[in-house]
C-alpha cells in the first residue's frame, strides 16, 4: 500500500474544533516529518510553519468511548484507526496523515503526549510504509545500533549509556525503519528524548537533559529531553540486538531461523494483534520483517545484572560495531 506523501495545506487554515478555547497551533519535526499540532509537544524539536505532513488536531470524535471497566477501546480499518483509553482521551489517525483526539476530562496536553508519540505515532507511520519496531536506537560511529527486548530487558538504559559514552540517539520506544532499498534499510531519527526509570537516571548521568514533570503517578519512567546527543540524520540499521540479562556482557548471533520471529514479536503494531494489520499490511508487514531478518545482522545482546556492570556491554557493542564496519570495508575492497 502506498502512503500518502502530500501535503495537508487545506487542513492548515482549520480552527480548533473543541468548543472550549482556541488553541495556539504549533509546529514541530519528527521522523522526518513537518507536525502541526493543537497539543503543545515540547518532546519534539520545533520547525516553522510550513504545509504538514501530520495535523494534530483536538476536537469531538463520534466514537464509543471506553468506560472505566472496559479501560481501552481499539478499532482498525485500512483508512483509519481508532485508539482510546478511558484514563486519557481518545485518538483516531485518518489517512496516515491526520490524528483528531478528543482528551478526557481533566487531562492536559502532557498526559496526552505519552500515548500520542507511542502507539498512536508507532500506528500512523505504519500506515506511512515504514516498519516500526518497539526498540530504542542509538548512532555508532554513522552505524545504527537497534536495541530490542522484552519489558525490563534494559532497552533505555543501555541507549542511554551509550549516549554517556558520546554516542547520539536516533530515537528511543518507536523506532522507524525506512525501505526504500529494503536491502540498506535506514532508521528514521525521532526527537531528542529518552525515557529512563529512577535507579537507572540516577546511576546513568546524561549531563545536558531537561528532565520533565512526572506525567502520572502510575508512569514509572521519567522523560529527559537531550540537548545535545541527538541525531538528525537517518543512520544505516547495522546491527539489532536482542537483549537478555546475562551474567556477563555477551553477544551471538542469532540464526536465520530465529531471526525473523524476534523482529515480528518486537514491531510496534503486532501489539494489537491480528486486527491491526488489516487489509495489505500484513503481507507488507511480512515483508518488511523478512528484508530486515535478511539484510540486518540481528544479535542476541546479554547484558549484566547491575547498573554498576552496564560499561561492560557499552564496550562489547562498541567492538561488536566497529568489526562490523571493518569488515564491511574489506568486502568492498
Amino acid at each position: 500500500m502506498t502512503p500518502p506523501n502530500q501535503p495537508l495545506a487545506t487542513y492548515l487554515d482549520d480552527p480548533p474544533s473543541d468548543g472550549q478555547t482556541m488553541r495556539e497551533r504549533r509546529y514541530y519535526r519528527a521522523y522526518g516529518l513537518t507536525v502541526a499540532s493543537d497539543v503543545a509537544l515540547p518532546e519534539l524539536e520545533p520547525a516553522e510553519p510550513a504545509a504538514a505532513d501530520i495535523l494534530i488536531a483536538i476536537g469531538t470524535i463520534d466514537m464509543p468511548k471506553p468506560s472505566s471497566e472496559a479501560a481501552t477501546i481499539f478499532r482498525f480499518e485500512p483508512d483509519r484507526q481508532y485508539l482510546a483509553w478511558h484514563a486519557v482521551g481518545s485518538f483516531l489517525i485518518s489517512n496516515a496523515s491526520r490524528i483528531d483526539i478528543e482528551p478526557a476530562p481533566g487531562v492536559d496536553d502532557a498526559l496526552l503526549a505519552f500515548p500520542l508519540l507511542g502507539p498512536v505515532m508507532a500506528l500512523l507511520l505504519h500506515q506511512r510504509g515504514l516498519l516500526v519496531l518497539h526498540a530504542s536506537a542509538i548512532a555508532v560511529a554513522g552505524r545504527g545500533a537497534i536495541f530490542m527486548g522484552d519489558k525490563g530487558a534494559g532497552k533505555s538504559t543501555t541507549a542511554s549509556a551509550l549516549i554517556r559514552a558520546g554516542h547520539h540517539l536516533l530515537t528511543d520506544d518507536v523506532v522507524a525503519l525506512h525501505l526504500a532499498r529494503p536491502d540498506a534499510p535506514m532508521i528514521v531519527p525521532g526527537f531528542p528524548q529518552i525515557k529512563l526509570a529512577a535507579d537507572a537516571a540516577a546511576a546513568i548521568s546524561l549531563g545536558q537533559a531537561e528532565v520533565r514533570p512526572q506525567v502520572h503517578p502510575a508512569i514509572e519512567k521519567m522523560q529527559h529531553r537531550l540537548h545535545g546527543a541527538f541525531s538528525g540524520g537517518m543512520a544505516p540499521a547495522t546491527r539489532i540486538y536482542v537483549l537478555e540479562r546475562g551474567a556477563k556482557a555477551a553477544v551471538s548471533a542469532l540464526p536465520g531461523i530465529a531471526a525473523l520471529p524476534a523482529i515480528i514479536k518486537f514491531s510496534y503494531v503486532t501489539r494489537f494483534g491480528r486486527a491491526a494489520l488489516s487489509g495489505d499490511f500484513a503481507a507488507l508487514h511480512l515483508r518488511q520483517c523478512s528484508a530486515i531478518a535478511n539484510h540486518v545482522g540481528v544479535f542476541r545482546l546479554e547484558v549484566p545484572t547491575g547498573l554498576d556492570r552496564i560499561g561492560e556491554a557499552v564496550e562489547l557493542i562498541e567492538t561488536d560495531l566497529a568489526a562490523q564496519g571493518l569488515a564491511a570495508v574489506r568486502r568492498q575492497r
